[in-house]
C-alpha cells in the first residue's frame, strides 16, 4: 500500500517525517500543501487533520497526524534504522530534546502564532527560539558531561534529537537569531546534516521551482 505524506517543503514538522522516512529508507509520494497559499484550511486537507496542519502521512491504511506521533508509529512499525536509542534513559533524554524543541520553541514561532502576535512578530519569535535554543545547549552539556560525547545530539548515532533540533536552527537562521551562544547545537546539527538523509529531506531538496 502506497504511503502519502502531505506536506510544505518549509516546514520544519515537515521536514521531521521527511527525514525519518528517508533515513529509515521508505518510499514515499509527497504531496505538497501550500502554507502562505492557505491550502490548509480547506475542507480537503482539514479532512486529513482537523487542525489543518502538516505533515500528514497515510500509511497502513490510516491517516497519522503530529510529527512525534508519526515518527514514532514508523519506528515501532519499521524498527529498522533507528531512530530511538536503547537504552531507557537516553529515550527519555532523547524526548526531553525533542520536546523543547516540539513542545516549548516551534509552536510559538509557527505561521499561526506570527499571524496573531503581527506587528513584532521577528522579536516575539528571536525571543522564543533563543529561549529554546539555550535550554537545549544546556541539555547537551549535561549529556556530554555525562559522557555522550556526540557528534549527534545524543552520541554517535542519529535520532529523533536531530530531527528536530536541526529544522529549528534553520528557523533560527531565517529569523536572524545569533547562534553563537550555541556551539553544540551547531556540532550536532553539522553531523546531522551530514547524513545521506539530512540532505535528501533538506527544505533546499523541496523548494518548488520559481
Amino acid at each position: 500500500m502506497a504511503i502519502t505524506l502531505y506536506h510544505y517543503w518549509r516546514s520544519s514538522s515537515s521536514w521531521r517525517v521527511r527525514w525519518a522516512l528517508a533515513h529509515k529508507k521508505i518510499p514515499f509520494e509527497a504531496v505538497p500543501v501550500n502554507l502562505l497559499q492557505g491550502e490548509q484550511h480547506q475542507p480537503e486537507h482539514r479532512s486529513r487533520n482537523e487542525v489543518g496542519y502538516v505533515p500528514v502521512l497515510r500509511i497502513d491504511g490510516h491517516l497519522l497526524a503530529e510529527s512525534v506521533a508519526i515518527c514514532e508509529y514508523l519506528e515501532e512499525t519499521r524498527p529498522e534504522a533507528p531512530l530511538l536509542p536503547v537504552a531507557p534513559y537516553l529515550r527519555a533524554r532523547m524526548r526531553q530534546l525533542v520536546e523543547l524543541v516540539n513542545a516549548d520553541t516551534q509552536p510559538l514561532q509557527n505561521l499561526l502564532v506570527l499571524h496573531r502576535v503581527g506587528e513584532g512578530k521577528k522579536e516575539w519569535a528571536q525571543f522564543f527560539i533563543q529561549r529554546g535554543l539555550h535550554a537545549v545547549e544546556a541539555a547537551l552539556r549535561s549529556l556530554r558531561a555525562e559522557g555522550h560525547q556526540g557528534p549527534f545530539a545524543l552520541g554517535e548515532s542519529l535520532t529523533m534529537a536531530d530531527l528536530y533540533l536541526t529544522p529549528q536552527l534553520y528557523n533560527a537562521r531565517r529569523f536572524e537569531v545569533d547562534l553563537t551562544p550555541f556551539p553544540l547545537a551547531l556540532q550536532a546539527e553539522a553531523a546531522a546534516l551530514a547524513t545521506e538523509s539530512g540532505r535528501a529531506s533538506h527544505p533546499d531538496a523541496w523548494q518548488p521551482a520559481g
